[in-house]
């Protein structure tokens, strides 16, 4: 049996940190319609199990603690929430998963920009491949931060000195 409820949490997870990682380090409100798309409450107002799942996904990344937000916006979102600084480093800094293979000729800042996490997520969603957005979000998830952070990964943000 397929872990459909899995996919969409990779799915919401994506996009949340997308979101957020566009908007850095202005905090924003996000609405669960935003993510996870329109909602029919039912006949008594309660949300559909997929619309509870996608909040349920924010509040997780919040607690697991890679976005921090001030309140709940009833059960529709959260409001200003901003990436921690756990998430930005681990999305920002060169990735040694590659799904999405940027072109050659690319110049070499450039280039080394697109070897970030945060452009492997954007390819995968861009293309709407579940299995891997799945993948990379897994893989984000049990990264630890100072395993990106080495010198050697974070070299290409590095600006020239005038010694170099």
């Amino acid at each position: 049996m397929a872990d459909i409820h899995i996919d969409d949490f990779c799915r919401d997870a994506a996009l949340v940190l997308l979101h957020l990682y566009n908007q850095f380090p202005r905090p924003q409100a996000i609405y669960v319609e935003d993510i996870s798309g329109p909602d029919t409450p039912d006949e008594v107002g309660l949300h559909s199990k997929r619309h509870m799942a996608c909040l349920s996904t924010m509040l997780w990344l919040a607690d697991e603690g890679y976005l921090r937000y001030d309140s709940l916006i009833y059960q529709d979102g959260i409001d200003q929430a901003v990436l921690t600084n756990k998430a930005f480093v681990l999305l920002s800094a060169a990735s040694e998963l590659r799904l999405a293979t940027p072109p050659t000729d690319l110049p070499e800042a450039l280039a080394a920009e697109k070897q970030s996490l945060v452009e492997q997520i954007r390819a995968a969603v861009r293309g709407g491949r579940s299995g891997e957005i799945s993948v990379i979000i897994r893989s984000l998830l049990a990264t630890q931060p100072g395993a990106v952070t080495s010198p050697a990964a974070l070299s290409h943000y590095r600006r020239p000195t005038p010694e170099s």
